[in-house]
């Protein structure tokens, strides 16, 4: 019987894209892919999250989904990640490569006649020229700041200021690459923690 055609969905764009273009990541324990992850305290979430030498979010726009609310997303992702990949369907590419910055990275991601989704690259992501290292830092948690900030050795006084300002300072003591790395290890210490691991959900 042949394979009756439905319009792609999220969650299989995201499956194949973690067994055909991620999968192979399993193989750097350095490296995370996080399902889902919130940005800005709840202000936005990226589908899949790459943390290694930089955070790469992939957002997903499959067949059965609008842009209604890409603009807003993108600018979220902006100010939170270090490079950016919209994963689309053929029929969203055009309106994406027009409301996404040069910098943004683009893949096609087309059904096959099987059902079979693949994947072409249309435009390779760069470095986000825009990112916001007080954004990025909000990918902490309050304790890990804390935490972090002892260990560089700040006054109790300075661990008391508001969630924000904790933020800030965490920019001002470290560098870019420097709170990339502190992220990677503080979620990766995040046992049971609800996004992980991501590459398991769509089994081996």
């Amino acid at each position: 019987m042949p394979y009756q055609r439905t319009a792609t969905t999220d969650g299989e764009i995201r499956c194949a894209l973690q067994a055909k273009r991620l999968r192979r990541l399993k193989d750097y324990p350095e490296t995370l892919v996080i399902n889902e992850l919130g940005l800005g305290h709840a202000r936005g979430r990226i589908d899949v999250a790459v943390i290694s030498g930089c955070i790469h979010g992939y957002e997903i726009k499959s067949e059965k989904d609008t842009l209604k609310r890409l603009r807003i997303q993108v600018d979220i992702d902006r100010q939170t990640l270090q490079k950016l990949t919209i994963v689309a369907a053929p029929k969203h590419l055009g309106s994406v490569a027009h409301c996404t910055p040069e910098w943004c990275g683009l893949i096609e991601a087309e059904q096959g006649p099987r059902g079979g989704i693949g994947f072409n690259v249309i435009r390779a992501p760069r470095l986000n020229p825009d990112i916001d290292p007080v954004m990025m830092a909000h990918l902490l948690w309050r304790d890990e700041v804390l935490e972090l900030l002892n260990d560089i050795d700040y006054a109790p006084r300075d661990l008391r200021l508001p969630r924000k300002q904790l933020y800030r300072v965490v920019c001002e003591a470290l560098t870019l690459s420097e709170s990339t790395v502190a992220i990677r290890t503080f979620i990766a210490r995040r046992h049971g923690w609800r996004d992980r691991p991501a590459l398991a959900l769509c089994g081996d």
